[in-house]
């Protein structure tokens, strides 16, 4: 008998867990880490319902700490089975999962220091050492190769487009009778014609189906996000303001830093200094250029040029503490592309503190702000939003651009899934906030007439 058990991204964005289960031996796809309100947060202290000595295998569908940032944890507790990722993934997790193990020690260090704990002294979730012993379990796994991650049980990753070594994660078992049956869990599905990454693979047949709803109950109004990103940054030179952008360092910096090169070499934005201002999304910009078989047809075409994909005429990638602060130096126009995306934390903070009062500068947010995050509260109109302690007047200019979600809208969606020849047996509806999963399963009910599931935490259904 096969299970699949939901224990994250089941009424919120974060927190990707999902465990696969047949004859008696469990498979982790994705183990993230739960971001956003409190009460999620909380869930990464409290024990996991599972006894972590029953996995036998972890399968990441891509890097993104919402669906890799339990691992220390887990290895913390005792796990020491294989991961296995995309190499494009498994390269990215050697500097992303350290730079979690920072933030968290580094949460701890500042707890401790203003006294602002329950717990003394204030322990990080994990350590440096617990994310080298992560690390250490990483197997590389190419596209469209066929694997057998636990006995019984073959596995296969294909391209999902979301962000470099992003993956969709088939499994294929046999039943007590002989039938043969397939599982796909979609991780996060990216778009078409999107800059750098190759389109979605098709998904041609299925079981049973785990589908992302991020933008269940939701379009991207730019078809064309370049001509409003063009706009901002020109509107805001003229003021002699500076526009400052939140940026997911992994995958969102490296197609902003494409497409600003672009538009500088078409001449539709002046050449003004471009601060990348996070060592994280420095390490993710060089590891996206080396990995060329990950990138799509124009992007590699860059490449055979000798085109510096990844750079304007005047970009500087700030490493340490004391080139970050010295940007705040700075006084003519530039742009300021930081991490961490939704505002939780990292040295973006540091630059809205300085510019957020001056009306003069835009923040322009470019991707997904959840529910509980600074982003989430400034797009929705807080006149202060507090960092480090400080409730800092919002009189900067707040814009969003959709258009360059890594995510797919609920049309998008749709589209991926008419490529199956064959209804599924279920669906399962996740990773998506109560409205927008609702939302996406009548639009596949709507659509196409399958059996949609919008599971519940820690519920479990079983597979015929």
């Amino acid at each position: 008998m096969s299970s699949v058990r939901f224990l994250g991204a089941t009424g919120t964005v974060t927190g990707s867990k999902y465990v696969f289960e047949n004859q008696g031996k469990r498979i982790m796809i994705d183990c993230g880490l739960f971001q956003g309100l409190k009460e999620l947060r909380q869930r990464n202290w409290a024990p996991l319902p599972l006894d972590i000595h029953t996995l036998d295998a972890i399968v990441l569908t891509h890097a993104h700490i919402d669906h890799t940032g339990y691992l220390p944890r887990l290895v913390k507790q005792g796990y020491s089975g294989p991961v296995y990722a995309n190499a494009a993934t498994a390269d990215l997790l050697k500097i992303m999962l350290m730079d979690s193990a920072h933030l968290q020690e580094e949460d701890a260090r500042f707890l401790n220091k203003i006294g602002a704990t329950k717990h003394t002294p204030a322990l990080p979730l994990y350590n440096k050492e617990d994310a080298e012993k992560a690390i250490a379990l990483l197997e590389p796994v190419s596209y469209g190769f066929e694997f057998e991650v636990i006995p019984g049980v073959k596995a296969k990753l294909k391209d999902a487009g979301h962000i470099l070594g992003s993956s969709f994660v088939n499994l294929y078992w046999e039943t007590d009778e002989g039938d043969k049956r397939k599982i796909v869990f979609s991780g996060d599905l990216g778009r078409a014609n999107r800059p750098i990454l190759k389109d979605p693979a098709t998904i041609y047949n299925t079981d049973y189906l785990l589908v992302e709803s991020t933008y269940g109950n939701r379009l991207h109004k730019e078809n064309h996000p370049e001509k409003k990103l063009e706009e901002m940054i020109n509107e805001t030179i003229r003021k002699k303001g500076s526009v400052i952008i939140p940026s997911f360092a992994v995958g969102r910096t490296q197609e902003l830093l494409y497409i600003l090169r672009d538009l500088e070499e078409q001449k539709r934005i002046p050449q003004v200094p471009v601060f990348v201002d996070s060592p994280m999304a420095i390490n993710a910009t060089e590891i996206t250029s080396r990995h060329i078989e990950n990138q799509d047809l124009g992007a590699r075409l860059l490449h055979i040029k000798g085109v510096e994909a990844f750079r304007t005429q005047n970009t500087h990638f700030t490493q340490t503490r004391e080139e970050s602060q010295k940007i705040n130096d700075f006084t003519n126009p530039c742009i300021i592309i930081s991490a961490s995306g939704m505002l939780t934390g990292g040295r973006i903070l540091h630059h809205l503190k300085y510019r957020l009062p001056d009306p003069k500068h835009t923040v322009l947010f470019i991707g997904y702000q959840a529910e509980g995050t600074r982003g989430r509260a400034m797009l929705e109109g807080k006149k202060k939003i507090k960092i480090h302690g400080e409730h800092i007047p919002v009189k900067a200019r707040v814009e969003q651009i959709s258009g360059f979600s890594a995510h797919a809208d609920y049309e998008e969606i749709l589209a991926w899934l008419a490529g199956l020849t064959h209804p599924p047996k279920s669906v399962f509806i996740v990773h998506g906030e109560p409205e927008a999963s609702r939302s996406l399963a009548e639009k596949i009910k709507e659509t196409f007439h399958w059996t949609v599931h919008i599971p519940q935490y820690d519920e479990t259904y079983q597979l015929k």
